[in-house]
């Protein structure tokens, strides 16, 4: 049973970082892309992030620069390093096993003054 969990959410103001930290059990995770997805409030599920079992990363235009995805293949997680958050960064992150239909419950991220 593949289960997916998102942590390190939170409240921090325009400026900051936070890093997102997903724990994958279920499937064999060295041969599997990993990414991060994102829905803000009345939005559909928009893509962040992704990594290749290789760690080749691509990003989603809005994040580029700011955000860094990366894997620990010996644990079994997947991070997300945001840095200089914006107000329209402010969404529930999911990470996501390529191939599989499986979501984790999310983590909500709030950049707020």
């Amino acid at each position: 049973q593949v289960q997916l969990v998102e942590s390190g959410g939170g409240v921090v103001q325009p400026g900051g970082s936070l890093r997102l930290s997903c724990a994958a059990t279920g499937i064999i995770f060295t041969n599997t892309a990993m990414g991060w997805y994102r829905r803000a409030p009345g939005n559909q599920r928009d893509f962040v992030a992704h990594i290749s079992s290789g760690g080749i990363t691509d990003y989603a235009d809005s994040v580029k620069g700011r955000f860094t995805i990366s894997r620990d293949n010996a644990k079994n997680r997947v991070f997300l390093q945001m840095n200089d958050l914006k107000a329209e960064d402010t969404a529930v992150y999911y990470c996501h096993a390529q191939g599989y239909i499986s979501w984790g419950q999310g983590t909500q991220v709030t950049v707020s003054s």
